[in-house]
């Protein structure tokens, strides 16, 4: 067996467990909302900023659009944005939030942090230590996202 192949010594699994794990985490309170993790991350975009372009949403999420579309579009079925052609360019898309989107931010701010506060509270890293993983894994991520080959 090669060093190099084993599950042990792979970062790669690493980020893929905790990622998957964490997603888990949100889930429960994600469904009280009528939401995926996809869905949350999007409304996290729009929530920041309202009305912009598919383009620009999967480029805050590191996306491609058309893997940004569908999610999209299952969001407008459910009343939580709407589409609207550009004004400027009738070929790029508007996403905005509807009542109902607007109304989800308000929902999520008063149960998700505590939720997942809570349920990070077993782990013993304090928060220093979540700021600097985050600084970590944003270096990791630009990194990986420049080289794209």
């Amino acid at each position: 067996m090669h060093e190099e192949l084993r599950l042990d010594n792979q970062i790669c699994f690493r980020l893929y467990t905790a990622s998957r794990l964490i997603t888990q985490a949100y889930t429960p309170m994600l469904i009280e909302l009528g939401i995926t993790y996809p869905q949350y991350l999007v409304l996290m975009v729009l929530w920041e900023k309202d009305a912009q372009p598919v383009n620009e949403i999967a480029h805050r999420l590191l996306l491609e659009t058309n893997t940004v579309t569908p999610l999209l579009q299952r969001m407008e079925k459910q009343g939580i944005i709407i589409r609207k052609r550009g004004k400027e360019d009738k070929r790029q898309q508007i996403v905005s939030l509807t009542e109902k989107g607007k109304a989800l931010e308000e929902m999520a701010f008063s149960s998700i942090p505590a939720g997942m506060a809570k349920k990070l509270s077993v782990c013993p890293l304090r928060l220093e230590d979540y700021l600097q993983l985050a600084k970590e894994l944003d270096t990791i991520i630009e990194s990986l996202n420049n080289r794209k080959e």
